[in-house]
């Protein structure tokens, strides 16, 4: 059973996600914030496995929920997904850096946003490649004095976990490295894993980031 969370100030907006959500077998919302306080509180004390989080807020907004959230050992395991009315939104490239493992635009189709949630709460990252292409490139690009550095850990990863980390980027799969680069499954997963590991990144999302901000891709390198 999936647990979810849902925090928006709009109460129709969180009634029709839990109408959506309750209706599946194998998802659950165990509450509802109508801000980021009472989200922060809520993620704390139910630990849900995805937390469907809205940027604008009144008080604490989505953003530093997120952020405490995610810097929470209590909320390890919580995933969470940043809600926005706009794919192009700054915001939602600052909650990628902060935690979040992906977005959902508000209007999605209810099959796109049942599939996310099952597949953050599986732990992958719920971003499209062309999507994270525009919000990146948008606003990790949009020149130095907006791009903080990269982990200094990165200069602990060996070329192969920077190569990997470069396809982890492109929106490639564990099993798509691992055909691109020739090598089994468990060993691209591993890869990734460490990769993980050394840069203390939440999860793949987090990953992307840090490849465009490192310049081991860049947007315009895509097609």
């Amino acid at each position: 059973m999936i647990s979810v969370v849902l925090a928006d100030d709009q109460a129709l907006v969180r009634a029709g996600f839990r109408a959506l959500l309750d209706a599946e077998p194998d998802i659950r919302v165990v509450g509802e914030a109508a801000d980021g306080l009472q989200a922060v509180t809520l993620v704390r004390a139910t630990r849900p496995d995805v937390v469907l989080m809205d940027i604008r807020m009144p008080g604490v907004d989505g953003l530093e929920a997120t952020r405490r959230i995610a810097a929470d050992p209590v909320c390890a395991e919580t995933r969470v997904v940043i809600l926005t009315t706009f794919e192009l939104d700054e915001y939602v490239f600052e909650a990628l850096r902060t935690g979040a493992s992906g977005f959902l635009v508000k209007d999605t189709e209810p099959v796109e946003l049942l599939r996310g949630v099952r597949a953050v709460a599986a732990g992958d990252a719920l971003l499209s490649p062309s999507v994270t292409r525009r919000v990146i490139g948008e606003f990790a690009g949009a020149g130095a004095g907006r791009r903080p550095e990269p982990p200094r850990a990165l200069d602990q990863l060996t070329d192969r976990e920077r190569e990997v980390m470069a396809l982890v980027a492109e929106g490639l799969s564990n099993d798509e490295i691992a055909v691109r680069l020739v090598i089994s499954p468990a060993t691209a997963k591993t890869h990734v894993s460490r990769t993980m590991i050394k840069l203390g990144a939440r999860d793949r999302a987090q990953l992307v980031v840090y490849a465009y901000e490192a310049g081991l891709i860049r947007p315009g390198w895509l097609a």
